[in-house]
């Protein structure tokens, strides 16, 4: 394949002449001596057939840029080769000069029909030879930056990446050689696309792509085995975040693995989003022919399924391809597919866990919770399926379902004259998505409900993550009547100033803070600190995971408001909460 021609003049002639020029012919002479006279202007690879017979043989495993032709031969007629030729699904734009001594006007016409290229009559002039050959270069070049190359990275395109893979399997079929695929998924960018809009997005994937080119050596990539390999490409844009580096011959997976940690390593630098520092971590999937996979499909499906398990935490790295891996990408897959038909298909129900008042022992509340039940019966919990949908985007109707169902179940418990808060937690995706605050005001309306009694549950971390957005989020929200909890508080932020400048109404204290406080003066005082500032804020606090009766003890004597846990309850279905809600709990031992 040609390389495309550059916008600077002075380029062209060195890409043209870097072209591989196939010349059948049954007189050798001939042959030679335009050999000589496309050397002396500056070509250098050449394929030379004598054997007609042998001629798709080596079209086909040559792959030349440029097809010299004689239509007289006696084994098999140019015309024969040409329609075969343009026959071919992967020939069919090879160009095809023809040489014929034949004047007759009926013959160029035939050849023309045949999709002849252009003529050359014999005997050869040497300068006709050269301005016919560079010409069809040239045009051909610039059909192939059009068809076969991205406009923003100059990288090969998804096309020419699918040719050349199948060339370079059958070359390796032939040969009994490797062949080494990567795929590399930029983790992030859909996001960072989102955040600054296409045109710095264009400069930040030129930015990529220059660099991971940077990093990539021949060597590396076609080793020894094939000959001109500098005019080859490697790395190809096969879509808008998704790059494949091609290997042929590599012959050990440990090159790969070394290629693949230069890759990661050049990708560590920050990356210039219009004066943003940004960091984009890869995903990088190496599967290999034959060993994993004996066709092209199959071999791009088993990269891909590597790159995915790779970037399934979403730190980037790389991973090879095998059975097991594949098997969990085809679970997640499927699982994916299923969460979506549960969402649409009434397989979700949710659970109710009590939220109990300390003193007294009543229950003045419920944090709604969803299961998963498949129609054959079988319940999943949320550590199952909440961070798949977490990754895929599920989370966002899956949290809206959540919402509207709880909203519904509190109108149910308000026309009964029951009266307790019911708290609905959200996801970073959906407080982040921009809709939660019409989501939220929409529900309220529709369902009728005092929002008074309405608890949203958000973790600290997500609070943290944009705290001046946050706080422009929680306003809008509090203005609609609903409560704000903080959730999960004390795990992995010193966040104890942040209390004053949040708008929320409650604290709930995480479970990993309980473990050890009825025997650990330190995690106590801890526990007693939160306590003791969140009440200064005029906050109520909720100690999440109270598991027996000392924990329960301890938190009366250290004034704690509320209390979740299974030494109360673990959560339920409503037809076994909504008695209990009926009678007077048990108060803690006093």
């Amino acid at each position: 394949m040609v390389k495309p021609v550059s916008n600077e003049l002075g380029c062209e002639a060195t890409s043209l002449t870097q072209a591989t020029i196939m010349i059948i012919d049954e007189e050798p002479t001939t042959m030679e001596a335009m050999q000589g006279y496309l050397e002396d202007a500056g070509f250098q690879h050449f394929v030379l057939v004598e054997d007609s017979f042998r001629a798709m043989e080596q079209i086909e495993e040559h792959r030349p840029d440029i097809l010299l032709l004689d239509l007289m031969m006696a084994i098999v007629p140019g015309f024969e080769i040409l329609q075969q030729v343009r026959n071919h699904p992967k020939l069919k734009p090879l160009p095809v000069i023809i040489l014929t001594s034949s004047s007759d006007a009926k013959t160029k016409l035939q050849a023309l029909d045949r999709g002849a290229t252009d003529f050359l009559a014999k005997p050869i002039d040497s300068s006709e030879l050269k301005l016919r050959v560079r010409n069809t270069l040239a045009a051909r070049a610039y059909r192939n930056q059009l068809a076969y190359y991205d406009a923003l990275t100059k990288l090969p395109n998804r096309s020419l990446f699918l040719d050349r893979l199948a060339w370079f399997i059958q070359r390796a079929e032939r040969h009994h050689e490797n062949l080494i695929l990567l795929h590399i998924t930029l983790n992030q960018f859909k996001r960072l696309s989102t955040i600054f809009g296409p045109e710095i997005s264009d400069q930040l994937i030129t930015q990529i792509a220059e660099r991971m080119s940077s990093c990539m050596r021949r060597s590396d990539v076609f080793g020894r085995g094939i000959p001109d390999s500098s005019e080859l490409d490697s790395l190809f844009r096969v879509n808008g975040d998704e790059f494949s580096l091609l290997c042929p011959t590599m012959t050990h997976a440990e090159h790969a693995s070394k290629l693949a940690c230069r890759i990661l390593k050049v990708m560590e630098s920050p990356f210039n989003a219009n004066g943003t520092e940004v960091y984009i971590s890869p995903s990088i999937g190496i599967a290999s022919f034959p060993a994993d996979a004996e066709d092209l499909t199959n071999l791009i499906q088993c990269a891909v399924g590597a790159s995915i398990q790779a970037g399934f935490h979403g730190k980037g790295g790389f991973n090879f391809y095998s059975s097991e891996l594949n098997s969990q990408s085809l679970k997640c897959l499927r699982m994916e597919a299923d969460l979506r038909h549960a969402i649409e298909g009434n397989q979700l129900l949710l659970y109710y866990q009590p939220k109990v008042e300390v003193k007294s022992g009543h229950i003045v509340g419920v944090e709604a919770l969803v299961r998963w039940q498949k129609p054959d019966g079988t319940l999943i919990f949320p550590d199952q399926f909440i961070p798949l949908a977490e990754e895929t985007g599920l989370i966002i109707p899956l949290g809206e379902w959540v919402l509207k169902e709880a909203c519904t179940q509190l109108a149910r418990w308000q026309a009964q004259g029951i009266w307790i808060q019911v708290a609905v937690n959200v996801s970073a995706k959906q407080f982040n998505d921009g809709y939660l605050v019409h989501l939220v005001r929409e529900t309220l309306q529709s369902k009728g409900i005092d929002a008074k009694c309405l608890t949203l549950e958000l973790t600290e971390s997500l609070l943290m993550g944009n705290a001046e957005q946050a706080v422009e989020t929680l306003n809008h929200l509090m203005a609609l009547g609903p409560k704000i909890s903080m959730d999960d508080f004390g795990t992995g932020y010193s966040s104890l100033s942040y209390l004053k400048r949040f708008p929320i109404h409650e604290l709930k204290i995480d479970r990993s803070f309980l473990t050890d406080i009825t025997h650990n003066p330190e995690a106590r005082a801890l526990v007693s600190a939160m306590i003791y500032l969140a009440h200064e804020f005029s906050l109520t606090v909720v100690a999440e995971g109270v598991e027996n009766q000392e924990q329960l003890d301890l938190l009366t004597t250290l004034q704690c408001d509320h209390y979740q846990g299974y030494f109360f309850s673990r959560p339920i279905r409503i037809e076994a909460l909504t008695p209990m809600l009926h009678v007077e709990c048990p108060s803690v031992k006093t």
